[in-house]
């Protein structure tokens, strides 16, 4: 029997009260080891570009660019799916799902690796990136397979470990491409670090892992179906979220010039870069949801998905008018002088995060319902409104067009779901219509700090951000969980 098997009597997080104080700490964790990823990425990016040259980063772009499209296409929302299925399940029932799904991940990876190489020398790569290939699939292995296994510590609410782990696995990367900057490596070299740090964080996992989810995979097949027909629907909706994304970046590339492409792409990675922190907040709040839709507590999950939307969609809400008071300095740190022409595109494109949290809360409440097929439908409805807005809006107003085009499209998204969730569960409707219209609009009124005349950008961004918490405090919807953490914090201090 494994380990993971004899854990029945133990107390399950899941099913207390401080599950949900436990979503809003790990929320914060993972959110500051996001932020913290991106500060180490900083130190890597650019010594790596440098050392490489134009020529040589372009080729390592091009073999990382594959094998992340290829894994991604694998995954196809497996992970979510994991978690879904670790937080709705106990026991022996959970251990034999877990183990399907392990073998499932293993041989999906496997398969995609393989595609990946074959691709790379179909398309005449030259050995170098051939080999460069496959050994950049082999850490892209065993990062999936040790995320498939973190998804027990996330059913767990165990969050510091996961932020912990991701900041390890950061860290040996940038440590090994500096050292590898630092002898003068070749190219080849670079692609074996996500193995050397993929099996530094999968050591730990297993570790820490080894007494919540049976490690030892299962090929039964025919166990295999159901879960592969129930999830099909949802892979395809992964899919079609990554194309419709960037539907708006590609119509640029082909229906506007080169420097009005280039003031939209240094605003869409702004955007890119934080449109994955709602998705943060969610899954840590997820497995919650999951629990409450397996046993049928329809008060609590309605409780719980309401909190989700609002934590959420007042972060959007404060992100879109950071970006929108605070866009010049953004962009000056992002690009320079040199792409001014972005600032307006950014302060567009940003409000598009509002619509990102509602499309985020939604889409997890209808995935814990199994409501897949919904979540397909409404991200096929998504590409469709981005193709056609992208050609529509791009050739006239050039780079301002492909932002109001994402949108639009990303307001399209969050629409649909949340007629798809209010279909599937009425009694969410004043949860999921009048409160996000009201935290939205006292987004826009604090806004009008704008109005105030010789504020320097950065002084009028904090000023609009400190108006927003004192109207959410005003008017009662300041989330309650994140007060509690805050005196939380300050009683251990002392304070």
């Amino acid at each position: 029997m494994d380990r993971a098997d004899a854990r029945d009597d133990e107390p399950d997080v899941l099913d207390s009260a401080r599950a949900g104080q436990e979503a809003v700490r790990g929320s914060v964790l993972r959110t500051a080891g996001y932020v913290a990823g991106l500060g180490l990425s900083l130190i890597s990016a650019p010594l790596l570009i440098r050392h490489l040259g134009k020529e040589g980063f372009a080729h390592y772009l091009v073999v990382i660019s594959l094998v992340t499209i290829v894994a991604s296409v694998t995954e196809g929302g497996l992970n979510s799916i994991a978690l879904r299925e670790y937080a709705a399940r106990k026991g022996a029932d959970r251990a034999g799902v877990m183990r399907d799904l392990i073998g499932i991940r293993l041989t999906l990876s496997l398969a995609g690796g393989l595609l990946a190489v074959a691709v790379a020398a179909l398309f005449g790569y030259e050995d170098t990136l051939i080999l460069g290939t496959a050994i950049a699939v082999t850490g892209q292995m065993l990062q999936v397979f040790q995320t498939l296994l973190g998804t027990s510590l996330q059913g767990e609410m165990r969050f510091g470990w996961i932020t912990g782990l991701e900041l390890v696995r950061q860290t040996v990367s940038v440590a090994l491409i500096v050292t590898l900057v630092l002898v003068g490596a070749e190219l080849l070299p670079f692609f074996a670090v996500p193995v050397v740090a993929g099996l530094a964080t999968l050591s730990i996992t297993l570790r820490i892992t080894r007494r919540l989810i049976p490690l030892r995979p299962s090929f039964h097949f025919a166990r295999w179906m159901p879960l592969l027909r129930d999830s099909l629907p949802f892979a395809a909706a992964i899919a079609v979220s990554v194309v419709y994304f960037r539907v708006a970046l590609l119509a640029m590339s082909l229906l506007a010039s080169v420097a009005q492409t280039g003031y939209f792409a240094a605003s869409f990675r702004v955007i890119e870069v934080l449109v994955g922190v709602p998705s943060l907040i969610a899954g840590a709040a997820f497995p919650i949801l999951a629990r409450a839709a397996a046993q049928g507590d329809e008060e609590r999950l309605r409780y719980a998905a309401g909190r989700l939307l609002e934590g959420t969609l007042v972060l959007g809400t404060l992100l879109s008018l950071c970006l929108a008071l605070g866009a010049k300095p953004v962009i000056a740190v992002v690009g320079g002088a040199e792409f001014a022409p972005s600032v307006p595109v950014l302060r567009i494109q940003g409000l598009a995060l509002m619509a990102t949290c509602i499309a985020v809360s939604c889409g997890y409440v209808l995935l814990a319902l199994h409501r897949h097929r919904a979540i397909l439908l409404a991200n096929a409805a998504a590409l469709v409104a981005s193709i056609v807005l992208s050609v529509v809006l791009i050739p006239p107003l050039q780079a301002d067009g492909g932002a109001i085009a994402v949108v639009l499209t990303e307001f399209t998204l969050a629409i649909m779901l949340v007629v798809m969730l209010l279909r599937a569960r009425p009694s969410l409707r004043a949860t999921f219509v009048r409160r996000p219209l009201a935290i939205i609009a006292m987004g826009a009124a604090a806004s009008a700090v704008a109005l105030i005349p010789g504020l320097p950008a950065v002084a009028t961004t904090a000023l609009g951000a400190l108006a927003f918490a004192g109207l959410l405090r005003l008017t009662g919807y300041f989330p309650p969980e994140v007060g509690e953490l805050v005196r939380q914090r300050g009683r251990s201090r002392g304070v």
